[in-house]
């Protein structure tokens, strides 16, 4: 049986391209990426999308008079694709009850630093403002918090003392495409087992 997966995104979509492919090359067995839900119509993923021969879903919030409302129609979507997982890549946009509701315990997100150290945007920047020596990624189950679910993995990345913006983000995303794709083949093949917020992976 296939396992369907929603990405969302709303910027550039590398995570996004990096899961797709992950699943055109068989590293993702029994998976298909069935649909792409962006919130920012000019966004770059969208070209990504239509290159990759993934459907999308797109929607402006301000066409709609509340978060629950534009929620309703993308669990509608999701729902209607038999979606089995939920991947927030580079999602700028906090999740409200409507969808965490409908697919609470299926649906993760990537975040840009070692959580729960720098939450929110621009983890990138509060990592290099902080003077850090070490950030990294996190992948974790969503709740209603601000990036606070539980932890399924994280990998460090050394900040280097000539580090910019763009240097840390660069190798941040090279770390994000691998640890991302892992963690939903581990998801998909019920190898993570989540007791209150610990969580234990088995191989």
């Amino acid at each position: 049986m296939v396992k369907r997966i929603a990405l969302f995104a709303s910027g550039s979509g590398s995570n996004f391209q990096a899961v797709v492919e992950a699943v055109k090359s068989g590293r993702l067995a029994g998976a298909e990426v069935s649909l792409l839900v962006c919130d920012k119509p000019g966004a770059g993923v969208l070209g990504r999308a239509e290159k990759l021969g993934v459907e999308a879903f797109v929607f402006d919030p301000k066409a709609y008079p509340d978060k629950a409302a534009f929620e309703r129609e993308i669990v509608a979507e999701l729902q209607k694709r038999e979606i089995s997982l939920v991947v927030l890549a580079g999602y700028m946009r906090l999740v409200g009850d409507t969808l965490l509701q409908a697919f609470e315990g299926r649906m993760i997100n990537l975040h840009p630093s070692l959580l729960p150290a720098f939450p929110g945007k621009d983890a990138v920047g509060q990592a290099l403002a902080c003077g850090v020596k070490i950030t990294g990624v996190t992948v974790h189950l969503v709740d209603a918090g601000l990036d606070t679910g539980p932890i399924i993995a994280q990998i460090p990345v050394e900040v280097r003392e000539q580090d910019t913006a763009e240097s840390l983000s660069a190798r941040i995303h090279q770390v994000e495409h691998g640890l991302l794709v892992d963690v939903i083949d581990k998801l998909l093949s019920g190898r993570v087992h989540v007791d209150g917020r610990r969580v234990r992976v088995t191989e």
